[in-house]
């Protein structure tokens, strides 16, 4: 349960105001409804099996009041209520009394790794605040150090000069050629191969000539980059399907450096991966290259550190037709 149940949205509802003046206890009614269903079941899908745990906030995790809780504190932190069921409805819904504090609720499905859209409702007798717990959107990327030629080994000098031909240099259409015919060999793998936008935004990241190819050096970093994220895929790939499901997903993401909150996350799982709601491993390569060149880019722009950049036209234009 916990491999995947801490990676669920998780809202804080914080109860200060008692029933009863002189008591402790905080009335409140939560509610879970799955959204869009009747869609689902014309076209064959039927309700998710849904329900909520409670977990009230321990003392060392009430100055982390907007972070998104992490799988330990579930791991030792038993839930202070349940909704009384776990069914397949469109709605579940208790009603509960608590001590006044801040309590956590976890939406889920009683099978991991289903995904869907939901409204949780929170209804209480007395004023009380409540909030979505997401994380801090960070990049903590490997510093890219400048290679010598003499620093590259023998052995990965001969690959180039194999796979880059008399031009020494590595063209789009080059790139795509030695990506795929490299990816067909591995058969855990469920790839559709590599496209030229993908290969080009690769290109784009580590070209640092301008000249729209790449040299051994620059070819060498990209090839390090994606054997890098071939073993991210691997290691999180959990159910060796050859894909990432979004559970998974998530926590590569965090493993390759990258922290987003719950609307980028799903923003991402929107344009990359595929009906099923799965990634295969060029569109996972294609993401991580992508976040990793806009994280690259606000990093130079932003040149006093404080979070914020602004554009001319043609910056933003040269940004998002380009990057």
């Amino acid at each position: 349960m916990y491999t995947t149940f801490w990676l669920n949205p998780q809202f804080k509802v914080a109860l200060q105001h008692p029933d009863t003046e002189g008591q402790s206890g905080c009335s409140f009614l939560v509610a879970l409804m799955q959204k869009d269903r009747r869609r689902q079941r014309r076209e064959g899908k039927d309700m998710e099996t849904i329900g909520f745990a409670i977990y009230e906030v321990p003392e060392e995790y009430t100055g982390r009041a907007g972070v998104h809780l992490k799988r330990d504190f579930f791991l030792s932190h038993s839930s202070s209520a349940r909704s009384e069921l776990f069914i397949n409805l469109r709605e579940v819904s208790s009603r509960f009394c608590l001590p006044q504090g801040e309590y956590i609720i976890v939406p889920s499905t009683f099978e991991p790794q289903k995904d869907g859209d939901f409204v949780l409702r929170v209804f209480s007798e007395r004023p009380a605040d409540s909030q979505e717990l997401d994380d801090e959107i960070t990049a903590d990327m490997p510093e890219e150090v400048e290679l010598d030629e003499s620093q590259i080994d023998a052995s990965f000098k001969n690959l180039f000069r194999q796979l880059a031909g008399a031009e020494m240099e590595i063209s789009t259409s080059k790139l795509q050629t030695i990506l795929n015919r490299i990816i067909s060999k591995h058969k855990d793998l469920k790839t559709d191969g590599f496209g030229k936008e993908a290969c080009r935004c690769m290109i784009t990241l580590t070209d640092t000539t301008g000249t729209g190819k790449l040299g051994l050096t620059e070819f060498h970093v990209l090839w390090e980059k994606i054997k890098r994220y071939l073993t991210v895929f691997r290691k999180f790939d959990l159910d060796k399907s050859g894909t990432m499901s979004s559970y998974e997903m998530r926590m590569a993401l965090e493993s390759a450096g990258f922290k987003l909150n719950n609307h980028l996350f799903q923003l991402i799982i929107l344009r990359y991966a595929k009906e099923d709601l799965n990634v295969d491993f060029d569109n996972f390569v294609n993401c991580l290259i992508r976040l990793e060149t806009m994280f690259k880019t606000f990093k130079e722009m932003d040149t006093d550190a404080d979070g914020a950049v602004s554009f001319s036209f043609i910056q933003w234009v040269t940004l998002t037709m380009f990057a």
